[in-house]
């Protein structure tokens, strides 16, 4: 089932989410939904505040063949290196996109689709969508980590959004 992707400045978006005490068979729906929802928007990686539900629940997908898709609960980023800039955008900040600078390699810790914990090490974009997922999860926003360089860039698309929420 398609969900609706929340966008900025929805207050969902900027809550701390709680994190998630079993994998039920509810919450597998619910992330198979975000999957569903991430490939029909296009998107690579989906944060369950996106679609309000505020849950530390992130599913990406960043293989060429987009038919690989991950689910991870409680995803923490460990043991983060290097630096990195790149351009990111994001589903529930539409038509922005600007430089973001992230750690270049890092491990992602969580639980998988069957409770399991894991560790993965990630880089390259593998690396930046763990990132900007679980920032989400943290009621962070890829905008909100614009240089003040990049803020001002993009400052007249982010006051549209927020004149569309209010209208």
């Amino acid at each position: 089932m398609l969900l609706e992707v929340k966008s900025y400045p929805n207050p969902v978006l900027k809550k701390m989410a709680i994190e998630v005490k079993e994998v039920t068979p509810e919450l597998l729906k619910l992330a198979n939904d975000m999957i569903e929802t991430m490939y029909e928007k296009k998107g690579v990686g989906l944060a369950a505040p996106q679609v309000g539900h505020s849950i530390r629940l992130i599913v990406m997908d960043c293989s060429d063949s987009r038919n690989k898709p991950m689910v991870f609960f409680n995803p923490v980023v460990k043991d983060g290196s290097g630096k990195v800039v790149d351009t990111e955008g994001c589903l529930s900040v539409p038509g922005v996109e600007a430089k973001v600078q992230r750690f270049a390699e890092i491990t992602m810790t969580g639980l998988n689709e069957k409770g399991e914990a894991v560790a993965i090490p990630a880089c390259e974009l593998y690396s930046r969508c763990f990132q900007h997922e679980i920032d989400h999860l943290n009621g962070v926003l890829f905008i909100d980590r614009l240089s003040p360089i990049q803020k001002f860039k993009v400052r007249k698309l982010i006051n549209d959004l927020e004149t569309q929420a209010v209208s």
